[in-house]
């Protein structure tokens, strides 16, 4: 039996900060708080919203939401020049279905094409809810909700609000769990996803009340539950050069220690974004063509870079302004002064010279000291400055005519674009891949369903778009199979705590390491240090939190950015597994009030270890450059024969796309498998047959 002194005393029922009544036990000398619900859905996104009130329209209302602070997350706090959601075309007369909606996605690459017809199938759906939930998608008087052509999109599928699409869908999806009376447990971060001991089955959910850090024996929380619905984000805390949002951390770290596959970990797309202000330079911010400036780490030493690598200043233009709608990083534009070489020459300046880039539209770019002539600009350029009255004046004035929120934004933000360059740097900003999911979005690890970004349906190239689609089909899915499946009441404390309890022990027991190395006052960041602490004489490095989660960080930006290579990323992974053998050791917490950041280092040393394994197999396998990433290889081409050898590739031959690659974490290793793709089903569409079995329950399945 396990130390559970009372699953149920008569005196421990009391009102929380959260919400509700709960039920307080005793277990390994802590008091945690209990819950207990049919279904938990883990985040506050777009994805998590929909989730939450999809399955109380579907009838199941024994649901909560759990949420380590109500306003972060990327949804919440991200979007672009003109953010898009993608789905089945709803207007004009050009022929469109689910069946080339599917061929769209599935021809990215590496995506099941199960996968890629549900989305297809349930993007009008989706779309259409948000429409009736109050977000304006715009339409014309005839009710045609008008669309445009995004990346990688045949047809006018995508349509916007404007740059803060994901933002309006996450409040009225709010406004839709609050009408219900949904539970939501704010400031709660989840530190363990509960198992069978076969980690075949999630079975609850281990959380810091964030709260109550000070009061380490009464800060945890024990939730029971049939279900989860993970939506966390994608892996944001990972890189230092980031597009997500600073509230953004991302939990796959747990989910891949819990035992749920990682799929297409490799799949990460990077572009052009400020730093101060992190947000994604697409759209606008390049087609007016600002000037793009080095200088040393401390400012000084300006230098308009781009044109030491340039054959003339037409190129040059174009190609800033064609990463206006060619934003993401793609190794395929890279060659013959394509989009992408802009991506290339600052990556070689920040990464590789250690200087910082900016973009400055107070005064128009140069060539060999001659200020910009509208004239170097090739037709595709001069043609869309032109048709927008725009072949005039000074970068800043462009965008004041163009798009004048495009400035309020930065100004809203602390940035005046009339006064001051914009830092910038290339940035991790999306990952296609994730933690794995059937067509019901359920993982390998039952009970378990990971939907929005951390669910990895997405596969090499995707649709512009298609992610904020994905999101809503996947949590309405994932709603749709518990609904009909997984109905049933969660487990009693105790018996949970008889399947989970060394799991509960363990992250007790780690919260109890990380507060012993805490400083005994004050909460604000300590610098590194050395302590002789091994105790044989040798000094041993200590960690401040801050200081470990960004040398964890520099080792993805190092080695899973956008420049791969092989060179290096043995010695990276096992210094990560170094970090995370000796984290109770090599992390001092500068007090109690660090707790929560301690266990989120944790998750992302399991991610980061992860996700280089990932890579590191991908490249062994011979896989070439695609996507967002470029893979160095020494019988490759250089974009520019005056590059340094780091920038030599090869495309990948499209060989490796028809093959999905898995991977499963544990503390002995990381193991991949590749998986051939399952194509697009074919299935008998004759009505009668549809409509009985769906009579007999023989769909959700």
């Amino acid at each position: 039996m396990h130390d559970c002194e009372s699953r149920r005393p008569a005196d421990a029922v009391r009102r929380t900060e959260m919400g509700g009544s709960t039920v307080s036990i005793t277990f390994a000398g802590h008091t945690l708080e209990t819950h207990s619900y049919n279904t938990v859905v883990v985040g506050t996104g777009a994805a998590g919203f929909n989730a939450a009130d999809a399955l109380h329209n579907l009838g199941q209302h024994d649901v909560a939401i759990v949420t380590e602070g109500l306003n972060m997350g990327t949804s919440r706090n991200t979007g672009s020049d003109k953010q898009t959601y993608y789905k089945l075309t709803t207007s004009g007369g050009q022929s469109d279905s689910i069946w080339d909606m599917a061929q769209s996605l599935f021809a990215g690459g590496s995506m099941h094409g199960d996968v890629s017809l549900v989305e297809a199938a349930m993007s009008a759906q989706g779309f259409y809810n948000l429409v009736r939930i109050g977000v304006p998608f715009p339409h014309n008087k005839y009710g045609e909700y008008v669309g445009y052509k995004t990346d990688h999109d045949p047809r006018q599928r995508a349509s916007s609000i404007g740059p803060l699409t994901s933002r309006r869908m996450v409040e009225q999806l709010q406004k839709q769990t609050e009408a219900k009376g949904i539970p939501i447990l704010d400031g709660l971060q989840v530190i363990a996803i509960l198992t069978d001991p076969d980690k075949e089955r999630a079975l609850g959910l281990l959380a810091l009340n964030k709260r109550k850090q000070g009061d380490p024996e009464h800060c945890y929380v024990l939730i029971s539950c049939t279900n989860i619905v993970y939506a966390t984000g994608g892996p944001a805390g990972l890189y230092n050069r980031s597009v997500y949002p600073p509230s953004q951390n991302g939990a796959t770290g747990i989910a891949l220690e819990a035992g749920a596959l990682g799929q297409n970990l490799t799949e990460s797309q990077f572009g052009l974004a400020s730093l101060k202000f992190r947000w994604n330079l697409s759209g606008t911010y390049q087609q007016v063509l600002p000037r793009y400036v080095s200088t040393d780490a401390d400012g000084q030493d300006p230098r308009e870079f781009l044109q030491d690598w340039f054959a003339d200043p037409g190129a040059m233009l174009d190609a800033v302004f064609l990463k206006g709608y060619q934003w993401p990083f793609d190794p395929r534009k890279t060659m013959q002064y394509g989009s992408s070489l802009v991506d290339i020459l600052v990556y070689h300046e920040t990464m590789m010279k250690d200087r910082r880039v900016f973009l400055d539209f107070r005064a128009n770019p140069t060539w060999q000291g001659q200020e910009l002539d509208f004239a170097w600009l090739g037709e595709e350029s001069h043609g869309y400055l032109a048709n927008s009255k725009a072949l005039f004046g000074t970068p800043i004035e462009r965008l004041q005519h163009m798009n004048q929120p495009a400035i309020d934004l930065y100004r809203d933000n602390g940035i005046d674009l009339t006064k001051e360059p914009l830092e910038i740097a290339v940035c991790a900003q999306h990952n296609n891949g994730g933690l794995l999911g059937n067509s019901w979005w359920e993982s390998n690890l039952k009970h378990f369903f990971p939907v929005g970004e951390v669910n990895g349906s997405h596969g090499v190239y995707r649709p512009g778009g298609s992610a904020l689609n994905s999101g809503q089909v996947g949590s309405a899915r994932a709603a749709q199979f518990i609904a009909a499946r997984y109905t049933e009441e969660p487990m009693e404390t105790a018996a949970l705590l008889e399947a989970a309890g060394e799991q509960v022990r363990a992250k007790l027991n780690m919260g109890q390491q990380f507060l012993a190395r805490a400083s005994s006052g004050g909460s604000g960041p300590q610098p590194l240090r050395r302590s002789d602490t091994s105790g044989d004489g040798h000094d041993m490095v200590t960690w401040e939190v801050g200081e470990l989660r960004r040398r964890i960080a520099d080792t993805m930006d190092q080695f899973g950015g956008c420049i791969r290579s092989a060179d290096g990323i043995d010695d990276a992974i096992k210094d990560l597994w170094s970090l995370l053998a000796q984290l109770s050791v090599k992390m001092k917490l500068a007090g109690s009030a660090e707790l929560g950041r301690a266990f989120q280092n944790y998750d992302r040393l399991v991610a980061a270890i992860t996700y280089l394994a990932a890579i590191r197999d991908y490249v062994q396998q011979g896989g070439g450059s695609r996507g967002s990433y470029l893979v160095a290889q020494h019988d490759g081409e250089l974009p520019l024969d005056s590059l340094p050898e780091a920038f030599r590739h090869r495309l990948d031959d499209g060989t490796m796309k028809t093959s999905v690659q898995q991977i499963r974490f544990s503390q002995h290793g990381c193991e991949v498998e590749w998986v051939p793709v399952r194509p697009i089903p074919q299935e008998d569409q004759w009505f009668e047959e549809v409509w009985q079995a769906y009579r007999e329950d023989r769909v959700i399945r």
